[in-house]
């Protein structure tokens, strides 16, 4: 049995060695001094007065051997390596020791992949993470977000009736495989960008780290299900252009996270909720409606922290808004003399809104796509403003957005 005797500053191990797991109540009990305390340690282990010499080497103690006490193995002068290990690199990088679970500003580097409030043993090696600032990445809501985003998960296979019967007029058909096409290489792209930035997140800001993963597999979940309604009866994709291959391109070559975030979250993924929308509404069967539904549902909340992020950025970097602006204008220079939405997908929208090829149908077919548009511009135009921009810019912006919608 290990016992404490007294004094409290005597420690008795009996028949018990540091080989055998005692180092722990030994640790114990130092960590319950002040530095500069005295530990006697008593005990009979033969090896003990080697195996105190090296504990107290490797954690920082000065040890003094057996001042001919033939009970005493040796005594321990605690010293404070124990706060050392890491503790003070931790308080070094802005942490509040009274909250050592708070977010801070920029965290140490040497903090590499700990979790937020572990102390960390000094020493270790220094991590580059691109995305280091809490102004660059953070939002309040990220948490909560993640966590609606961790319920709300569901499985193609048993979220959506696979095994139902679809059967629709051989041209609604193919519209509906155009649109999924343009679909699958869209999301391909809202995959690839949070993508692209995860591995540049601090882990100290973990809530955002998993938030963008959890966006990744969203999007990695949507081109499954697009692709698989592509080809549920057809061979093969239908079209994809070089002008939306080309505004794709553009997000995906953004150096920056918070242009690249506002260009494919708030103008983008925005403008995509309404077209989700639009198809749910005219689907021509359920499986569609389902898919798009459930898509729609996630992309709402890519939506919600791509604002969150940039009203939060906003507030501590006075350049942002010209920085963004001078993107979606950068962007609409680029895409200037490509076609923008192809005749194809457009065509596609007016058939599915219309329900048949009968002329009045597709009259009202075209209108619903053209009030589709007007409402995704209204939309761009609200989101900008709720980032601090004026009406006027906002309307300006969104004039510039790709007609390509994402």
């Amino acid at each position: 049995m290990v016992t404490e005797a007294q004094p409290a500053n005597t420690l008795d191990l009996g028949v018990h060695g540091l080989d055998r797991g005692a180092h722990l109540v030994v640790r114990r009990a130092l960590g319950r001094m002040a530095p500069g305390d005295r530990l006697a340690i008593r005990g009979s282990s033969p090896a003990l007065p080697v195996h105190l010499r090296a504990f107290c080497r490797a954690d920082g103690h000065a040890f003094c051997p057996a001042d001919g006490d033939a009970g005493v193995a040796g005594t321990i002068v605690r010293g404070d390596a124990m706060d050392a290990r890491g503790r003070g690199a931790m308080l070094s990088g802005g942490a509040d020791p009274s909250r050592p679970r708070a977010v801070v500003e920029a965290p140490d580097p040497r903090w590499g992949l700990a979790a937020r409030g572990a102390v960390v043993e000094a020493g270790g090696p220094v991590f580059h993470f691109g995305l280091a600032k809490k102004s660059e990445v953070w939002a309040d809501e990220a948490g909560r977000l993640y966590q609606q985003a961790a319920a709300a998960q569901w499985d193609p296979r048993t979220a959506l009736r696979w095994d139902e019967p679809v059967s629709l007029p051989d041209e609604i058909e193919d519209a509906v495989v155009q649109v999924m096409t343009y679909l699958i290489e869209n999301e391909a792209a809202a995959l690839l960008v949070p993508a692209r930035f995860l591995a540049q997140v601090h882990p100290h800001f973990r809530e955002v780290m998993q938030l963008l993963a959890i966006q990744t597999a969203d999007e990695a979940r949507h081109v499954e299900v697009f692709t698989r309604r592509a080809l549920l009866r057809r061979p093969t994709p239908a079209l994809s252009t070089v002008g939306g291959q080309t505004s794709l391109k553009t997000l995906l070559d953004e150096p920056d996270f918070a242009t690249a975030s506002f260009l494919l979250s708030v103008l983008g993924e925005g403008t995509f909720l309404s077209l989700l929308w639009f198809l749910h509404r005219h689907a021509p069967d359920p499986l569609t409606r389902d898919i798009v539904r459930l898509a729609a549902q996630d992309e709402a909340r890519h939506v919600a922290f791509g604002l969150a992020h940039l009203e939060r950025h906003a507030e501590h970097d006075a350049t942002l808004h010209e920085r963004l602006a001078a993107a979606v204008e950068r962007r609409h220079d680029a895409l200037r003399h490509t076609a923008g939405l192809n005749a194809e997908v457009f065509d596609a929208l007016v058939l599915l809104a219309a329900g048949s090829y009968e002329l009045d149908s597709l009259a009202r077919g075209h209108d619903a796509v053209q009030a589709l548009m007007r409402e995704m511009d209204e939309d761009r135009r609200k989101r900008l403003e709720r980032l601090g921009f004026q009406a006027s810019q906002a309307e300006a912006l969104s004039a510039l957005h790709t007609r390509n919608f994402m």
